[in-house]
């Protein structure tokens, strides 16, 4: 718990860099991504403070050009993951007795280098190693910086919920770090979950032992060395890129597992939660299990709503990132009245969109992860194809020549529980309903039902008790609600991200609805006068 004398103010946000033609972070980034495409980088484990390297590896490529290896990778065991346990474990007490300002201040320091001098570092990384375009790793190093402010700010702010006390009582409350070691999961498309996950729990004196995804792990591997960097101790965090099957083998299996961190697919979460159930009496606590898992974002549109809005919320909202954020639109509901406009101004719009390598600053969207990912989408469009009840009405080719290119699809389907309109895709696909104006109230039904997903989902209408109605219907269809918004682009601080349903447990990421997943309250009360009264008042027979 911090002292009375320290606080911080409410954060503001990082500003987004454009770098436009000419600019010096342009000229500067440019600089730095043709550096890291001529090296390959040896990534080591990071266990206890120090680099570990083993000989099963894996080379790291980029999605747009496959052939092209900018990391080999350090694979653990079960070895090194019972040395990142015991790491953590030794040294858990020093972490959490120190005192809060000091460890505030690493994450702090942090949170400035990310949005100094390694800015650049960062953003090239995920670009390269993660197939985003300038602006998709810009933004997604900007939330890197805002989770680990926030992160500080609300844990501050809870410290600061204290009971009441009476005249010569006491009342306190401490927020204890969880009684173990927090394990974290990362996935592939956000460096900043990449770092939070693992980090906002060490904020309040946990500590972690890490698995990155391998095909974020060049990106993920920068951040933890600037961790230590600004001070972060030894063992606080380590970290560990290995096998899923081995994490859950040798470290969610230890009985000082305290908490589960994750951002991943639905299955792999459902997984750890049923082998945590299942071995619930041999843990020492209760494990905290916090996650988000997967979507089936929405765009819900009236007959009264504006079409260029509408058609670009479903280009940008679908097609950005290659479809790869859990909050992608991935189906639309439009009615009959206006699809026909919707679609000519869908088609307009996408001569505008390039697909191609990430280098080019004029790129809108590159390639998809990797082969599994490509091999799925290419899966579904080609299922498309052959299926009566589907129309390709925009995009539609896959190429692997070279990277992982899957053009941005539109699929019309003529049945709303068509596979593609409800099952979870993670591509630039996305499949439309046209729905016939009158059955407006029957639709938002559909909508809600079909998909076990809750993730995000947006309308657009210009018709307010429309705009009631569909809000009322949609209640329970998502975490996240956009009102003549894409469903996408949710801002630390600003649009608390999450989901329900089996999309996860809407701890919602960099607020204090997460961080107080990673805190254990304890109670004290003083007393500044003891009675040794034994009888009460009402015992007495006058």
């Amino acid at each position: 718990m911090p002292n009375a004398y320290f606080t911080i103010d409410r954060p503001a946000n990082d500003a987004f860099r454009g770098y436009l033609p000419g600019s010096k972070e342009r000229a500067e980034l440019k600089e730095e991504l043709a550096r890291q495409s001529a090296e390959i980088v040896k990534i080591p484990l990071i266990i206890g403070g120090k680099e570990i390297f083993t000989e099963k590896t894996i080379k790291v490529t980029m999605p747009h050009d496959h052939q092209h290896v900018i990391a080999e990778c350090c694979m653990a065991g079960e070895k090194e993951l019972t040395m990142a346990v015991d790491a953590a474990l030794a040294a858990k007490k020093a972490w959490e007795e120190m005192p809060w300002e000091h460890r505030s201040a690493i994450f702090l320091k942090a949170a400035d280098m990310i949005t100094g001098p390694y800015r650049k570092v960062l953003n090239a990384s995920t670009m390269l190693g993660q197939s985003k375009t300038v602006f998709q790793a810009e933004i997604d190093i900007a939330e890197l910086a805002d989770f680990l402010r926030f992160g500080v700010w609300s844990a501050q702010e809870i410290f600061k919920d204290q009971p009441a006390s009476i005249p010569g009582i006491w009342d306190r409350q401490d927020y204890r770090a969880l009684d173990g070691f927090i394990c974290a999961i990362t996935p592939f498309n956000f460096t900043s979950i990449g770092g939070n996950l693992p980090m906002a729990p060490a904020i309040v004196g946990n500590v972690a032992v890490w698995k990155p995804s391998r095909t974020a792990v060049l990106s993920n591997y920068y951040f933890m060395k600037l961790l230590m960097d600004c001070g972060l101790p030894a063992g606080v965090i380590n970290f560990v890129p290995c096998a899923g099957s081995d994490m859950s083998k040798y470290v969610i299996s230890r009985k000082e597992l305290a908490g589960f961190h994750f951002t991943g697919s639905t299955e792999v979460f459902q997984s750890v939660w049923k082998q945590i159930g299942e071995n619930i009496a041999s843990y020492r606590n209760y494990p905290r299990i916090v996650g988000e898992t997967g979507g089936k974002d929405f765009i819900f549109a009236h007959k009264s709503a504006k079409i260029r809005p509408l058609a670009a919320a479903l280009i940008r909202g679908s097609f950005e990132y290659q479809g790869q954020k859990c909050s992608a639109c991935s189906r639309a509901f439009v009615p009959q009245s206006i699809w026909p406009e919707v679609l000519a101004t869908m088609k307009e719009m996408m001569k505008e969109v390039k697909m191609g390598d990430v280098q080019d600053f004029d790129t809108f969207l590159a390639a998809v992860i990797d082969k599994a990912s490509f091999e799925r989408c290419k899966g579904y469009i080609d299922r498309a194809k052959a299926c009566p009840d589907c129309e390709i009405v925009i995009g539609g080719s896959c190429d692997d020549s070279k990277g992982w290119f899957v053009e941005p699809t539109v699929i019309l389907c003529k049945k709303p529980d068509y596979e593609s309109m409800v099952q979870e895709i993670f591509g630039p696909i996305v499949s439309v309903y046209v729905y016939p104006d009158e059955e407006l109230d029957e639709t938002l039904k559909i909508c809600d039902e079909a998909s076990p997903y809750a993730l995000t989902g947006a309308i657009f209408a210009q018709d307010r008790e429309a705009i009631v109605k569909m809000e009322k219907a949609l209640l329970h269809a998502e975490g996240n609600f956009y009102i003549n918004d894409k469903c996408t682009g949710a801002v630390v601080g600003q649009q608390p991200f999450g989901g329900s349903r089996a999309s996860g447990t809407n701890d919602k990421a960099g607020t204090a609805l997460n961080m107080i997943r990673w805190m254990s309250p304890h109670c004290v009360k003083e007393t500044f006068n003891p009675s040794d009264a034994i009888v009460y008042p009402y015992m007495s027979q006058k």
